[in-house]
């Protein structure tokens, strides 16, 4: 480790910046922000810079650097564009027993400057010792994006409580318990979503259980797992998918997805398939009102989106009816996702001004459609789940007056390397089916717009490995429920 890492504080502290341009500027309003008092030595001064000492937020002197203008300050920042300057003011600070950074010469630094995630007051410091400031910053942007800016309002609540869960904790290994519960769940999120008062009501009543030995009540996060390309999980889906300490997952979560998911969580593999239920919908429903009572974070992971031929209505009924506490975070769902990788956009001013979406059979197993409504010139019909239907839905699509000719697109395993794409009309699909035989999960998409596939085709998916599958599960690797 070349460089010892370390936060300062700066707060009503003396500090130089020698230099007036716009990288000088930068710099001297990182530290205004951290507290310090600022000097700026230089002949010309940047338009921000002259701002701030006309408001007299600084002391700018305009004139050169001289010697012994190091001394007195707890920190020096070079940042002309004249190295010799720049070495000058390095060895006089070095000298003088005083830290100093000169911009982008990390050979004369004492001390670099990293890149910093601000959530004041939690801050976040990436540095790769001066080999490459343009990395620590794209490393930087990627954590930027998946903290939520409220972590600094989750802090400062903390803060408030400390005093609190430590008077009236003793134990503390339950205070650890209260800390994790209200930085990882229900308190987190109520600041997250901007309820501070509610999280605040939320952490009153944690600590009041753990003082009066009630158990802890959990929560279920009923997360959108997406069609199977993990890139396309939200920052809060990951999120979750990392505090929970279960998950219930389903068949169409590839397995790229699950592995997002905290290490440690336990598993429990909830999949169907037609006619091959592991746990009817109504166990699965009180499996996740059981685990949340245990006071569980409980993660239901669904394949696309939750509230989209998900059933994630009928789950949050029933944890509403049994007062469970949960939170639903949507998902791309599979029109939207297979389409896209497929090159198949679903509306298209030139060939459709709607899109239909449908299941292809229903809670019985049937499929009854609104037919007449389905075969309407001029829009897109997505159809989840319709492989075993195909022989109805070309007849009857055919029948209420949809072309024969009409272009056909399925996609099956849409989104991940397994990707394939057949094409058809409307007459042969059933027979397209049979020769191709597209395995579950396929999604078939009906109208003019297939016909731009050929030029839009972007997706080309490296050929897996034989025998590897994305949706194989090992039935086991659950509970044994």
């Amino acid at each position: 480790m070349k460089y010892f890492p370390l936060f300062m504080n700066l707060q009503q502290r003396d500090c130089l910046v020698v230099g007036g341009g716009a990288v000088a500027a930068r710099k001297t309003a990182l530290l205004m922000r951290a507290g310090a008092r600022v000097t700026v030595i230089s002949p010309q001064a940047h338009e921000e810079i002259r701002a701030w000492a006309e408001q007299a937020q600084l002391e700018w002197q305009a004139r050169a650097f001289q010697a012994g203008d190091v001394r007195g300050y707890r920190l020096v920042i070079a940042a002309t564009d004249d190295r010799a300057l720049n070495t000058r003011v390095a060895e006089e600070a070095e000298a003088a027993g005083v830290l100093v950074n000169v911009v982008d010469q990390p050979d004369l630094c004492s001390f670099i400057m990293p890149s910093i995630i601000n959530r004041d007051p939690v801050q976040i410091a990436v540095s790769t010792g001066g080999a490459s400031p343009v990395l620590a910053r794209l490393l930087r942007g990627r954590l930027e994006s998946t903290i939520p800016a409220a972590y600094g309002q989750l802090a400062r609540l903390a803060d408030e409580f400390r005093q609190q869960v430590q008077e009236q904790v003793a134990d503390i290994e339950c205070r650890r318990q209260i800390w994790e519960h209200a930085l990882q769940g229900n308190v987190a999120e109520l600041v997250f979503a901007g309820r501070e008062q509610e999280a605040r009501q939320e952490m009153r009543a944690l600590i009041e259980q753990a003082c009066d030995g009630r158990p802890h009540v959990g929560e279920v996060y009923l997360v959108g797992a997406g069609p199977g390309d993990p890139d396309l999980l939200t920052f809060r889906a990951l999120r979750l998918m990392q505090q929970a300490d279960v998950v219930v997952y389903d068949r169409l979560v590839s397995l790229e997805v699950l592995d997002m998911v905290r290490r440690d969580a336990e598993r429990i593999y909830a999949g169907k398939a037609r006619g091959d239920h592991t746990l009817a919908q109504e166990s699965i429903n009180q499996l996740l009102v059981r685990l949340a009572r245990e006071g569980r974070r409980v993660l239901r992971l669904k394949g696309g989106d939750p509230f989209i031929f998900g059933r994630g209505g009928e789950e949050i009924e029933t944890l509403m009816a049994e007062g469970v506490r949960f939170q639903v975070v949507p998902g791309i769902t599979a029109a939207s996702g297979c389409s896209s990788y497929a090159g198949i956009p679903l509306t298209h001013r030139d060939y459709a001004q709607a899109c239909v979406f449908v299941t292809g059979h229903l809670k019985d197993g049937s499929i009854d459609l609104d037919w007449e409504m389905l075969a309407r010139p001029r829009q897109t019909v997505v159809i989840y789940m319709g492989l075993q239907g195909v022989e109805v839905l070309s007849r009857e699509m055919q029948a209420h007056g949809l072309p024969g000719d009409t272009p056909v697109a399925l996609v099956e395993r849409g989104t991940t390397r397994f990707q394939k794409v057949y094409t058809a009309i409307l007459a042969n699909l059933a027979e397209v089916v049979q020769a191709e035989q597209p395995k579950p999960p396929t999604l078939i998409v009906i109208g003019e717009v297939v016909r731009l596939r050929d030029r839009l085709n972007w997706f080309h998916p490296s050929e897996p490995e034989a025998g590897q599958s994305p949706f194989s599960r090992n039935r086991s690797e659950g509970n044994g429920l």
